[in-house]
């Protein structure tokens, strides 16, 4: 099977939007929102949706796993944001209507500094070598995970560089119905884009883990496939995530040929996010660490500690698991 495409820019809508003067669900104090009208977006014909793959959006942080200090490393994501000044010149040239495309960003000095190790993500237009900002006025990008950063603690808790491993939640490769929760190399990831989920991202709203025992782990963009897909019709869509449990998600990501992704969120349908029983507690999951093929001098604080002592144990759903020392 092909490599699925990875999150490198800003995913355009499958179907055109339009706003609505009226108070968001997705985002408090927005006092509009961005429906999904009935005809396809121009973008996601162009990239040929109806013969691309359908999979679960997952609700979590966008994470990319590349090269740094010569090794495979995480990375999280940045995006660069214009520094005040430039922010309210953007925003006065938004409310004039105009596109924001044809804003002149000075890229050397309207942005806020960002870490020298900063990288920009791939796929975004570039002008004389300076990375271009998106129509929101940000340059999205990415930096590495340091074990000494707390900013990105949970980010760390989900790898060991020691050992070159990632603590990955897709399906068993031998059973659909069952998820694996593994330790996967990070050299097997290399260049590709996964979303950090659990109890300290984005509200946790698959209900992982407990303060006291948090729990995160790594899922590759595309893992999760859609089988039954009604036809890309707005109505239809909209039946599809209110009356079927495959449809309990926060959204679809289509993987088109030429690497091209197009999304459609519960919100763009008037629909929320999140919901009480997520899709992805539906299944059930096994641990499957296998970690004695490595030269594990186990930190007895990790997760891949608290994974290695339940290894190969099988538990009814993803929220049912409870990591105690």
């Amino acid at each position: 099977m092909r490599r699925l495409g990875s999150v490198q820019r800003k995913m355009p809508c499958a179907f055109v939007t339009e706003v609505k003067e009226e108070p968001a669900s997705k985002r408090e104090q927005q006092p509009f929102k961005v429906l999904a009208t009935e005809t396809i977006n121009h973008k996601a014909l162009e990239a040929d949706i109806y013969n691309a793959i359908p999979t679960e959006k997952v609700d979590g942080t966008c994470c990319y796993i590349t090269t740094y200090k010569g090794q495979p490393y995480l990375w999280a994501r940045l995006d660069r944001k214009p520094n005040k000044l430039a922010e309210k010149r953007f925003k006065n040239f938004q409310h004039s209507k105009q596109s924001s495309k044809d804003f002149f960003w000075n890229v050397e000095e309207d942005f806020k500094p960002v870490p020298e190790c900063w990288i920009p993500a791939k796929e975004i237009e570039q002008l004389n070598g300076n990375p271009m900002p998106d129509e929101n006025g940000h340059i999205p990008g990415w930096v590495p995970v340091e074990k000494s950063n707390k900013q990105y603690c949970w980010h760390s808790s989900v790898v060991n560089y020691e050992l070159g491993i990632a603590l990955v939640l897709k399906h068993h490769p031998d059973d659909l119905g069952l998820l694996e929760i593994s330790a996967v190399p990070l050299s097997e990831l290399l260049e590709q884009t996964l979303e950090l989920i659990g109890t300290n991202i984005n509200g946790n709203p698959y209900g992982l883990g407990s303060k006291k025992h948090p729990l995160h782990f790594l899922i590759p963009h595309g893992a999760f496939q859609i089988r039954n897909l009604p036809p890309l019709r707005q109505r239809d869509l909209l039946s599809w995530f209110e009356g079927c449990r495959e449809g309990k998600i926060e959204g679809i990501v289509w993987h088109c040929s030429d690497g091209c992704l197009i999304k459609v969120h519960r919100h763009h349908l008037g629909l929320c996010w999140p919901i009480p029983d997520p899709y992805m507690n539906s299944k059930p999951v096994v641990i499957n660490m296998n970690l004695n093929k490595y030269d594990y001098d186990s930190d007895t604080k990790s997760l891949f500690y608290y994974f290695s002592k339940i290894d190969n144990q099988k538990f009814s759903r993803l929220r049912d698991i409870i990591l105690e020392v």
